[in-house]
């Protein structure tokens, strides 16, 4: 019986690592420090994380799953590159979803609630004064995340999540200027809209911000790779 503890441990230990691994790497694709077509090396990983290969190869299978990571025969695994077709249908799948999910937030925001999103973006503002564009883009995606969160239609908030985590990939290959990152006074709006229970406002702003969104990308700008993984991760 001891034995089996201590197995379960240890297993324990290896899935807490491997998400650990996971979820530096997908916080290094939404800050754009590794952006899309970047090379995922198991060996450069290995060494940076101090882990096994097995491990790094688990966290790239579970960013596979997310659509974060894709793997090519014989090449290895890369940062997700999205196709124009697939930039479109994220962002034409984010038009049908958000604005009525802002709809039913409004319904549900509390106080605590409406305190949680301005700090989100007094958290972006920061990230946005500090110059790291990555990081404010992050904020900007969790906060989108927090109103379907909100909304509290657990299905919907996680194709939301899914579709934002994508939409990250998208701006880092396309944007065409830096308001790509959400403007603070959309996001200020929204808020208002959201504190007041206005539904039919917030469905509003919502879908007309994610207008805002889609035409502040160049669909024939692209971003080139880092250096090297540890100029990225470290």
């Amino acid at each position: 019986m001891v034995m089996k503890v201590g197995t379960m441990t240890k297993k324990q230990s290896q899935s807490g690592t491997i998400e650990s691994v996971a979820s530096a790497l997908e916080k290094a694709i939404h800050e754009h420090r590794l952006p899309p077509g970047s090379k995922l090396g198991e060996d450069d990983l290995a060494e940076i994380y101090g882990v096994s290969r097995t491990q790094i190869r688990a966290a790239l299978q579970a960013l596979s799953h997310l659509k974060l990571v894709e793997h090519k025969r014989n090449r290895g695994a890369f940062v997700a590159q999205p196709t124009l077709r697939e930039a479109r249908e994220v962002f034409e799948a984010r038009a049908l979803l958000e604005p009525r999910t802002a709809h039913s937030a409004a319904a549900r925001c509390t106080p605590e609630d409406v305190e949680k999103l301005r700090a989100h973006i007094e958290a972006e503002h920061a990230a946005l004064a500090a110059g790291d564009n990555g990081r404010a883009l992050h904020l900007s995606g969790l906060f989108h995340i927090e109103i379907a969160r909100i909304a509290d239609q657990e299905t919907i908030a996680a194709f939301i999540a899914q579709l934002v985590s994508r939409s990250s990939l998208i701006i880092a290959l396309y944007w065409r200027r830096r308001m790509a990152i959400c403007e603070s006074h959309a996001h200020d709006a929204l808020i208002a809209a959201l504190a007041a229970h206005d539904g039919p406002q917030a469905e509003e702003l919502m879908k007309s911000h994610l207008l805002d969104l889609v035409s502040s990308l160049d669909l024939r700008n692209q971003v080139s790779a880092p250096g090297s993984l540890r100029e990225a991760l470290t």
